[in-house]
């Protein structure tokens, strides 16, 4: 489920909530691609550290805790930014999803 995010300066958002089959499948390059530059660096960082001692496999458990906690952060990064939900449906979405509180 997407929900959909606006800033004050009329720019809008689309986040997917849930599993990210993206960050599975292509890493720390979604985030880069998002212009979500910290995060790109913490998980590229991430799977390269732990990937040399562990012959790649550390950086394939990275990748896959990513794609659970992902998208829960990119939302919440944009909402510490100024987005907003658009909609009443878009805040019960977050509420449930635990990005807001009741």
């Amino acid at each position: 489920m997407e929900v959909e995010l606006k800033h004050d300066s009329g720019v809008t958002k689309e986040a997917k909530k849930g599993f990210s089959w993206t960050v599975l499948f292509f890493g720390p390059f979604v985030p880069l691609i998002r212009g979500d530059l910290k995060w790109a660096v913490i998980m590229f960082l991430l799977a390269g550290g732990i990937g040399a001692f562990t012959f790649g496999i550390g950086a394939l458990i990275v990748g896959i805790v990513f794609s659970f906690i992902y998208n829960k952060i990119y939302i919440k990064d944009l909402m510490l930014k100024g987005y907003k939900p658009v909609s009443e449906v878009d805040k019960n979405a977050l509420t449930e999803y635990g990005v807001l509180s009741g």
